[in-house]
């Protein structure tokens, strides 16, 4: 795979990429400005290579020839290596013809600015002109050894190839270093504040970024965000819950306390443990959906086929024929959604509808198709609900006896059917359909199937 644009990938790799070519570069210009330096002669040699060659041309105007060889004699006992006087011509002013050796360093003779090699295993041969009258001749002599060049050229060669680089790379990785750990040591210390604070965040610092730390920045956020709002739905849930247990165990004790007979005392207690029953299990399945964090997996569904399940089991349950449960939809409507999270859907719908509605109803299904959705409604005739209340009724243990007919319930059948649409990435909303109330389900279409696959 690969990385996107803005990818810590390429961040590092350009860190990397200008490290070496920097790295490169300069090792490179410091080997030949050093190796310029290592392999030219120093002061002192070129002190003492003109002193000789002073010298000499003094041995020339006193002596002649003799002079000059007589001085000869004098350098040879002081330095090791050949030595020989000669004129522009380059022949002899000792008076002694030159050998073929000679006649060789004459022809390979370096100057004292010039770059000394260190390929030949004998000592080179320098030329120095007479500091009075260069054109009079000049010495020519063996640099001694001790003014070599370049003994300390291993060394540098050393410090340059492989010191100076492995000090850059370690510059580099401190650089590298530092570009990763700060984001992560702030993440790490975001994340351990949030052990303690649920409303801990990465600040908009490293969520502004757009690498993969930006990224995990903004995941961090995200599921906090969830983790927070779970925890007070789950707070909510308890204390709503406990409120909501008191009532039937306040009967059931006054029952308890009472003078009924056996068979009422039974009855009364059947019936505070059903609802008690029923409520704990809206409650398990309303704290499901909110700590489920994935989206279910989905398929393409008949909502008809699923509405025909959901009218038997309202049917039985309320006693109601089947003709009370019309549906207008079309036969070909096809839904990408869960089957079990949309048959729970439509059931409390129905059930909630059946709940407000005067004796056989009716309750209907209806919808259409709009652009990738199908649109879907379900209708009651029942006493409606405030403007002003339609989102509330959605939230748990919310009931408006006021508006709607009595009955019974804890008011979480609506919360638990807004998850599970929500869950199949569809919306719901409420509005009155004078008279009634009208439930609206938009839900992503899906491509059409054969029925058999519903």
């Amino acid at each position: 795979m690969i990385p996107g644009r803005h990818s810590l990938f390429w961040k590092l790799a350009l860190l990397l990429c200008l490290s070496a070519v920097f790295t490169v570069v300069l090792s490179g210009w410091l080997l030949r400005t050093v190796g310029e330096q290592v392999v030219l002669l120093d002061e002192p040699a070129k002190v003492v290579m003109r002193e000789y060659a002073a010298q000499a041309e003094d041995a020339w105007h006193r002596g002649g020839a003799e002079g000059v060889s007589a001085w000869l004699q004098q350098l040879r006992r002081r330095e090791p290596g050949d030595a020989m006087v000669v004129d522009a011509s380059d022949h002899s002013l000792s008076g002694r013809p030159l050998t073929e050796s000679q006649r060789a360093g004459l022809r390979f003779q370096r100057e004292l600015d010039w770059r000394m090699s260190f390929r030949s295993t004998s000592m080179p041969y320098i030329g120095v002109p007479f500091p009075e009258n260069p054109e009079a001749g000049r010495l020519v002599m063996q640099l001694p050894p001790r003014f070599m060049p370049g003994r300390n050229w291993p060394l540098w060669q050393t410090l340059l190839v492989v010191v100076l680089p492995a000090l850059l790379a370690m510059l580099a990785g401190g650089l590298l270093y530092w570009r990763t750990m700060v984001p992560l040591r702030l993440l790490q210390a975001r994340v351990r504040r949030f052990q303690d604070d649920p409303e801990a965040r990465v600040g908009p610092g490293l969520a502004a970024r757009r690498d993969e730390f930006g990224d995990l920045g903004r995941r961090f956020d995200r599921m906090a965000e969830r983790v927070a709002q779970v925890l007070g739905s789950q707070r909510q849930l308890l204390h709503d819950m406990s409120h909501e247990l008191r009532t039937p165990l306040s009967r059931l004790s006054v029952a308890l306390e009472g003078d009924l007979s056996e068979q009422d005392l039974r009855r009364r207690v059947a019936r505070e443990v059903t609802a008690m029953r029923e409520l704990v299990s809206d409650t398990l399945s309303l704290a499901w959906h909110d700590t489920e964090q994935r989206g279910t997996a989905t398929e393409p569904l008949s909502p008809l086929a699923v509405w025909d399940l959901v009218v038997d089991n309202a049917a039985f349950e309320s006693g109601w024929p089947a003709r009370c449960f019309p549906c207008r939809l079309p036969a070909d409507a096809r839904v990408a959604g869960n089957l079990n999270d949309l048959a729970q859907a439509l059931e409390n719908l129905v059930r909630n509808a059946v709940r407000h509605s005067p004796p056989e109803g009716p309750v209907r299904l209806d919808g259409r198709r709009e652009g990738d959705c199908w649109h879907l409604w379900i209708s009651d005739r029942g006493p409606g609900v405030p403007d002003d209340r339609l989102d509330s009724i959605f939230e748990p243990f919310v009931r408006l006896d006021q508006a709607r007919s009595a009955g019974s319930g804890f008011g979480l059948g609506l919360s638990i059917a807004r998850r599970a649409v929500h869950r199949q990435g569809g919306r719901i909303w409420a509005e009155n359909g004078h008279p009634g109330l009208r439930v609206h389900l938009c839900l992503p279409a899906a491509a059409e199937v054969p029925a058999a696959n519903v």
